[in-house]
């Protein structure tokens, strides 16, 4: 039976999880600002929380209504079937979300819808569960427009960038799907070489040796859906065995890392080896100003810092015209992204960035600068905006 789903992802990369979503079976593929619908059977919602890179949930659509008032989405709540699918010794937590609402308080939206799943499963079964908003065993999601309410059920439970690895974070770091998103924008294939010279905690290194090793990210990790009571434990067995025979034994890949900070080195290789790939990444303590390419051609993807501490722009300012430099020198026959959160900082490259594609790091608006080193036109070709036009700003 087709069930219908949704899948939120990192704005700006819609149109590439419609694209793989459509290799796990899904249907009725509709792309939208911040995710994309599609139907497909429980098999399609296994694949896609094992497989999918780019996604962050996977959501199936329970009931849509319209509403005037609370007690209209609490009657449309309390008219799901609940107990059909988790029981009451399972936590659950309410999320909401709104798109110009007429209601005023959507804490109390999700009172009320709190209030209609605790009254079924009292009606249904006698007891209620209780809420949990730290660590939910069942999530629960309503989208409110202007005068309907959709309720999801969500089938992943963390969000799917989570792989289920990764001890050493830092400060401000990039969501594995949007890393994902990136490499599938550069273009890079795996078997070309790739290089990331500010590596942080490894992000860009780890998706890549997974794509190059065709690692389904979510493999070292459990979903929700793991929990709901019609879970068809022999499809999903299956699912995960087609998935781990895809999967290529650890070795030496074309891809290399590096940072200025050894400490960014450290939390790299502390993440590549919770991951099983440690031998399948040369990494190294460089500064990009005086690292020599590891190839005559290849790929360089890079998340540089773009601070807002006090100090932290003037230094940057005086830093971005030495990467211009840099590129132009030593880096002929490479095509180099650069994501930022500050638009003003790549015009101190003192290059023309031939793409520059809006995308969203959670909240932070950025931009991915693609810069194609080669002699001549090329570097003076005026830049091509993707969809700014398309993406609130």
């Amino acid at each position: 039976m087709s069930e219908s789903f949704f899948s939120p992802c990192p704005r700006g990369l819609e149109p590439m999880l419609a694209e793989e979503l459509a290799t796990f079976g899904a249907t009725a593929i509709e792309p939208t600002h911040g995710g994309v619908g599609f139907a497909g059977d429980w098999c399609v919602c296994y694949r896609a929380n094992l497989e999918s890179r780019l996604a962050t949930r996977v959501m199936w659509r329970l009931a849509q209504g319209r509403y005037q008032s609370e007690e209209d989405i609490y009657r449309l709540a309390y008219g799901v079937t609940w107990a059909k699918w988790f029981t009451a010794d399972d936590t659950i937590r309410i999320y909401v979300t709104a798109k110009q609402s007429p209601l005023k308080s959507l804490e109390f939206v999700t009172l009320r819808i709190k209030d209609a799943v605790c009254d079924h499963f009292r009606t249904v079964t006698g007891k209620r569960p209780s809420v949990d908003t730290a660590n939910p065993a069942v999530r629960i999601h309503a989208f409110l427009t202007r005068d309907r309410v959709t309720l999801y059920l969500d089938t992943s439970g963390e969000p799917l960038y989570k792989r289920g690895f990764k001890p050493a974070a830092v400060e401000a770091p990039l969501k594995e799907n949007l890393a994902a998103g990136i490499l599938r924008l550069s273009g890079w294939k795996p078997g070309e070489v790739l290089l990331d010279p500010m590596c942080g905690s490894g992000t860009f290194l780890i998706e890549a040796a997974q794509i190059a090793l065709d690692i389904a990210p979510g493999l070292g990790r459990e979903f929700a859906f793991e929990r709901f009571r019609h879970l068809d434990r022999a499809a999903w067995a299956n699912v995960k065995k087609v998935a781990e025979a895809r999967r290529h034994a650890p070795r030496r890949l074309k891809i290399y890392g590096s940072d200025v900070v050894g400490e960014q080195v450290r939390r790299t290789r502390i993440n590549l080896q919770a991951a099983g790939l440690g031998d399948c990444v040369t990494l190294d303590r460089a500064d990009f100003l005086k690292l020599d390419p590891p190839a005559g051609e290849g790929v360089l993807v890079t998340n540089p810092p773009y601070g807002v501490r006090i100090g932290e722009a003037e230094e940057l300012a005086a830093l971005y015209p030495q990467f211009g430099n840099v590129l132009k020198k030593r880096w002929s026959g490479w095509r180099c992204y650069f994501l930022s959160g500050d638009p003003a900082l790549p015009k101190l490259f003192g290059l023309k960035a031939s793409k520059r594609t809006p995308l969203f790091n959670g909240a932070l608006e950025c931009r991915l600068f693609e810069y194609k080193m080669v002699s001549g036109s090329m570097r003076r070709k005026p830049a091509e905006d993707i969809g700014d036009d398309a993406l609130p700003g």
